[in-house]
């Protein structure tokens, strides 16, 4: 009886010591980006999990305006503790949300003064990349490209220029922003001549893409960096690429914390991570973008790049973005898709003259109108990258 006793007494001792050591569960962090992000996450995501022993949960959306949408439907709930792909054109609009907590990493000493004076002096968001859009062809289907924002109104360009809907892209707001910083408060008058001239509008650049590879338009909405990606991956030099008027406009893309995460401490070493070498080092080749880390030299390849230092850079100021973002979102939807006049849908006053600066260095389908609006299906192989 003594022996059982005994027996039943350091069986309860187990279980005690067994429970007083419970195993703990890994730890998941969401990220939430657009789908075209792919590519790197899944070179640089197993990385931070090995080292830091835990799960990173990446959740797509088509474009970064879609992801910005989610996050602001969440803001009550929030469901991610990070957002990676948020670029100066929707920047001012996720500040507004106030979906976002600031933090700087221990790392911002490798990012250059130029891109966190151009971006986010608060750190709501941090830079891990950046570049300039522009119109790029085939230079051996077009042999004689537009030059200017004029020039595609012309009719030999009509139904020939894919643009991306800058209510669902980075890309496409990118090129919104772009006119206006030209046209200034007669952009509504450029774009209404764009309708004329049919241009085709599509969800995002990875839609806008597919149409262009498929040679269904030869003229697209895209990155100077594309002359370098037929560069290093397709050992082609076919692609060419356009700054329309010798201006070009320059996307900034930055990561976040989401206010309310559970993850804090991890979500801030994440940050910290995507502007570390080991993941920038990966970036151009999968984002086809630039880094930001000063120590992390692109890939010789991207000599094929359309060079900005010569160009003008178009810079809106962050206080107009923030003042006017919404008006002239609203104001293309009335004209572009709802088929009002320019007349009608009184636009911003501003002034293109004191935001183009010279740089150097920096760097299903529905007809509206005449303008064709396009929806694709996003082939997975054609996520390159992009907004």
């Amino acid at each position: 009886m003594k022996r059982i006793m005994a027996l039943l007494l350091m069986a309860v001792l187990l279980v005690s010591l067994t429970g007083a050591r419970p195993v703990k569960a890994e730890e998941t962090l969401t990220v939430y980006s657009y789908d075209s992000i792919e590519p790197w996450m899944k070179e640089i995501i197993p990385i931070f999990e090995k080292e830091y022993g835990v799960k990173v949960q990446l959740v797509t959306f088509g474009d970064a305006g879609e992801v910005l949408s989610k996050l602001i439907i969440e803001k009550n709930n929030p469901q991610a503790d990070v957002v990676v792909g948020i670029d100066n054109s929707y920047l001012q609009k996720a500040l507004q949300a106030g979906i976002l907590i600031p933090y700087k990493p221990e790392n911002a000493r490798y990012i250059p003064e130029w891109i966190i004076k151009d971006f986010d002096p608060t750190f709501h968001l941090t830079p891990y990349d950046y570049g300039a859009i522009a119109i790029v062809y085939k230079k051996d289907v077009i042999k004689n490209p537009p030059k200017t924002f004029e020039d595609l109104t012309k009719p030999e360009w009509k139904g020939k220029l894919i643009v991306e809907n800058p209510l669902t892209s980075s890309t496409g707001m990118a090129f919104l922003l772009w006119t206006i910083g030209v046209y200034g408060d007669r952009w509504p008058y450029y774009w209404e001549k764009l309708k004329q001239n049919d241009v085709i509008i599509v969800k995002g650049w990875s839609a806008g893409w597919e149409m262009w590879d498929k040679n269904q338009a030869p003229l697209f909405v895209s990155y100077a960096t594309d002359p370098a990606y037929a560069a290093c991956e397709e050992n082609s030099t076919n692609i060419g690429a356009i700054f329309l008027n010798n201006t070009a406009y320059v996307q900034i893309e930055g990561a976040g914390i989401v206010k309310g995460t559970k993850h804090l401490k991890l979500a801030q070493e994440f940050i910290n991570f995507l502007i570390s070498k080991e993941a920038q080092e990966k970036l151009p080749t999968t984002q086809w973008m630039y880094p930001v880390n000063k120590e992390v030299k692109p890939p010789t390849c991207f000599n094929y790049a359309l060079n900005v230092s010569s160009a003008k850079v178009i810079s809106i100021p962050a206080e107009e973005l923030a003042k006017n973002t919404d008006k002239w979102l609203k104001e293309w939807r009335e004209l572009m898709v709802e088929g009002k006049k320019p007349e009608e849908i009184s636009p911003t006053q501003t002034s293109s003259s004191d935001r183009t600066t010279t740089t150097e260095g920096k760097k299903g389908s529905s007809i509206c109108g005449p303008g064709l609006i396009v929806g694709l299906t996003v082939a997975p192989l054609l996520l390159r990258r992009r907004l």
